[in-house]
């Protein structure tokens, strides 16, 4: 993978990972257009560089990420409520993780088998596209609320496991999960880059971690140049897709991601049947 190829893909991961559009299925067809062949260290590679799109969501909110709750406990509050009204921010994070950590790690061979299958991607992303297109509507009824108690919480968790199916999208899930509760569109996508930190840190982890038990280090160190410029420019991309996420979403809502989201998979499925062998990275 050369330099251009590295920068290319980067761009791909940073403009995808944070909108409802599956970056799963942005990565084949980037991967296959570039002519990158699925070595192991291209696998790596695409987990790896999740860490530079992370770390944009902890600069972009820092004060939201690094602020305690100072305000007053309920009265007559235990030691323990006490500490997690104080950690109130880390508390609902953790609620929201457990579920998708518990299932991710139960069920992480059946998760890379479906993977491997592109036309899972394909028709996953044709239907949340389909889906995307009426959410607003489905959604955008009675009162809403920017509040996340640790019920909302819990059940933006539950629905940000759907997003184990390939090409559904994390950030769709669990977005469709807080405006399922009732929360504003601007407060559900927010939390959505929240919760994206400890489970995509989490991922990248255990991904690293099993490469490193195969015998990987020496490829992520002959590497380790390329995997610096891959998060420098994935961390930037990002930075500015979250950006303009949320002030086009709380604008226009999710029809223009459905359409965008049908149209990839419908050029999936086209590549498919025209014998392309699109291989997951």
């Amino acid at each position: 993978m050369d330099i251009l190829q590295t920068i290319i893909i980067a761009i791909v991961e940073g403009l995808t990972e944070f909108l409802p559009v599956s970056s799963t299925g942005h990565m084949i067809i980037a991967q296959n257009v570039l002519g990158v062949e699925s070595t192991d260290f291209v696998k790596a590679f695409t987990f790896i560089i999740q860490f530079g799109a992370i770390l944009s969501v902890v600069v972009l909110y820092w004060k939201r990420f690094f602020q305690l709750n100072h305000t007053p406990a309920p009265e007559g509050a235990s030691a323990l409520k006490r500490f997690l009204h104080k950690y109130d921010f880390y508390w609902k994070l953790l609620v929201a993780f457990i579920p998708a950590a518990v299932l991710g790690l139960l069920f992480s061979d059946a998760i890379d088998a479906m993977l491997e299958r592109v036309e899972v991607v394909a028709v996953t992303l044709i239907l949340g596209g389909v889906f995307m297109l009426f959410c607003d509507k489905i959604f955008n009824k009675g009162s809403e609320t920017t509040e996340l108690t640790e019920k909302r919480a819990f059940m933006v968790g539950l629905f940000q496991c759907i997003s184990m199916i390939p090409g559904v999208s994390r950030s769709m899930a669990t977005i469709v999960g807080g405006m399922a509760q009732k929360m504003t569109r601007k407060a559900a996508a927010e939390f959505s880059f929240f919760l994206a930190v400890p489970t995509m840190f989490a991922a990248t982890a255990y991904k690293v971690f099993k490469l490193i038990k195969d015998g990987g280090t020496e490829i992520i160190m002959d590497n380790m140049s390329t995997l610096v410029v891959g998060n420098v420019v994935a961390f930037i991309v990002a930075l500015l897709a979250i950006k303009f996420f949320i002030s086009f979403v709380t604008k226009y809502g999710f029809k223009a991601f459905g359409w965008y989201r049908i149209v990839v998979g419908g050029a999936i499925l086209v590549m498919l049947m025209m014998g392309y062998d699109l291989t997951i990275m």
